[in-house]
């Protein structure tokens, strides 16, 4: 799911291709929410429908949204059978109230945490559970500075560039129960995350994940740029030809009261 603006368009088959960790690493997520046949959810931020196939598997009445279309029409060709909608993370509504929020990998993407959660908890029944994986403090720290100080170098104030909501477990659990949340379960956890691709490993994810920093730049200013970004991390995120994103993960387990 992307909240950067619908100029950034998301390259579905390089997102499919060489950036299915996305999902992958969900997996472990799908054991918390544990679907059951029956329950209504909504996976939040559901990219190319991946784990919006595995909780239908599970039984469940299932929906996906995203904010890019692209996005949403890549799931409906890879899973028709599901129903897949484009929206809005901070202002989506629901037919019916929902067993359960699903979202993975999404809510980094969305500066306004408030609307969110506010979204969030009116979609939710009494007791329904919200569960959520998402970039978490220190969060690609070394790639965010490495792009900084690039951008710095040749005059361009990155700040205003960054795309990214990486909150703690205490800051995200306060806006949470200040909205009506129980929470239940929290963790902060690094997870190094391998890339594919070899030596453009790096170079794939930036323009994947971090195209926000480029906007404005010339193509070879953003060549110039992307090559700084990988002299600088080279020494502590390239090894045995894989680079590795310094992934740091929130994971959130929350009860509607």
């Amino acid at each position: 799911m992307n909240n950067i603006s619908t100029s950034n368009n998301w390259d579905t088959s390089l997102y499919e291709d060489k950036h299915a960790f996305v999902w992958q690493y969900g997996e472990d997520l799908l054991k918390l929410l544990n679907p059951q046949p029956g329950e209504s959810i909504l996976d939040l931020g559901c990219g190319t429908g991946q784990l919006t196939e595995k909780i239908a598997q599970a039984g469940a009445e299932v929906m996906g949204v995203d904010y890019a279309s692209e996005m949403i029409e890549k799931a409906r060709q890879n899973y028709p059978h599901i129903r897949f909608d484009v929206a809005d993370a901070r202002n989506f509504q629901v037919d019916k109230l929902l067993d359960a929020v699903f979202s993975n990998a999404v809510l980094h993407w969305v500066k306004e945490a408030d609307s969110a959660i506010a979204s969030i908890h009116q979609s939710l029944k009494p007791g329904g559970r919200f569960v959520a994986e998402f970039g978490g403090k220190g969060n690609v720290k070394a790639i965010a500075t490495a792009l900084e100080s690039a951008l710095e170098a040749i005059n361009i104030p990155a700040q205003t560039l960054n795309p990214w909501y990486f909150p703690s477990i205490g800051e995200y659990a306060t806006l949470l129960e200040q909205q009506g949340f129980d929470v239940i379960s929290s963790s902060l956890f690094a997870r190094p995350t391998p890339l594919a691709e070899g030596e453009a490993g790096i170079a794939n994810w930036i323009q994947m994940f971090a195209s926000s920093f480029l906007t404005g730049l010339s193509s070879e200013q953003q060549i110039q740029v992307i090559r700084v970004v990988e002299e600088y991390l080279k020494p502590i995120l390239y090894q045995q030809a894989t680079w590795t994103a310094d992934y740091r993960r929130i994971r959130i387990v929350a009860i509607k009261l």
